[in-house]
């Protein structure tokens, strides 16, 4: 066999060889309890109907081959993360959680230290986009956000796109602190120009981006393709290890089950590719939440 003949079998070998191993893990889920002991906050006004619990998420999981799940304090418990405390110690292989903080509270920072002892993985901060959501350009942010750098856990953002400029001087403020932006920042898809707001950010690469809630954006039924085009302008803007999926489960039933949401990224959206895929699924994810390989 020639040196030519050896080298380009190598190269062919090369080619064969599958996309690293990957951990598919969903980034975005809530879990709540009917529980006396776990009673919801005093705005809570339409509580859910009925549970979903870490038991019912768990058996998604095994059907669905995913590994691992980041869990967001849901809002109906407000700032109270007992719940979730809780359902973190008695699962600790399978998930990690992001906490609720009062973001209008001065003392909001050291809430955040002690969920961090509790082994909480990052706080959520949800401005909305009228006046009630002014305070993410508040006095209070700079030293939540200045404690959440320290700690070193991530930042999440659930924020409507027009909250982007103001979420972006913050960022620009703490630039080595890794933020997420929730559901494509709610963007919708007939002002295309509006995700230029959102896209401004990929000049920081400490900024990810989940592509969930396409089914929220879209008026179509599964698989929600008129969404696919701002997903593709994401892609092409942070790439696809910046890019995380995430089922939103339970809030997803509406519109769709936890497996299509899977299916979507796995094996709908035909732009992206078996290595794009391994990130968005799974290895983006690793980057900002980390899960041991035990």
């Amino acid at each position: 066999m020639t040196r030519r003949t050896l080298l380009s079998a190598a190269a062919g070998a090369a080619a064969a060889k599958p996309a690293d191993p990957y951990r598919i893990i969903d980034p975005h889920v809530h879990v709540w309890k009917m529980d006396k002991r776990y009673p919801w906050a005093k705005e809570t006004t339409n509580p859910p109907a009925e549970d979903a619990t870490p038991e019912m998420l768990l058996d998604l999981m095994r059907k669905n081959g995913v590994a691992k799940t980041v869990i967001i304090q849901v809002i109906h418990y407000r700032w109270d993360n007992s719940f979730l405390a809780d359902v973190l110690k008695q699962y600790p292989t399978y998930f990690q959680g992001v906490a609720r903080v009062n973001p209008e509270d001065p003392a909001a920072p050291d809430h955040l230290s002690k969920l961090v002892e509790q082994k909480f993985r990052g706080v959520r901060l949800s401005p909305a986009g009228t006046a009630a959501g002014d305070w993410i350009k508040g006095p209070l942010m700079p030293p939540l956000w200045a404690r959440c750098n320290q700690l070193k856990v991530p930042m999440t953002l659930l924020a409507p796109v027009v909250r982007m400029p103001d979420c972006e001087k913050l960022i620009e403020k703490y630039p080595d602190l890794t933020v997420v932006i929730d559901h494509m920042a709610d963007s919708p898809i007939d002002k295309p120009a509006e995700l230029l707001k959102l896209l401004a950010l990929k000049r920081y690469p400490k900024v990810f981006v989940k592509i969930s809630h396409t089914w929220s954006l879209s008026r179509e039924g599964y698989p929600f393709r008129d969404t696919w085009a701002q997903v593709k302008r994401l892609y092409d803007g942070f790439g696809p290890q910046r890019l995380m999926w995430g089922t939103d489960w339970p809030i997803v039933n509406r519109h769709s089950s936890y497996s299509q949401a899977l299916a979507l990224v796995r094996d709908e959206m035909d732009f992206l590719n078996a290595d794009d895929r391994a990130w968005m699924l799974g290895k983006t994810v690793e980057k900002v939440w980390p899960f041991p390989r035990a």
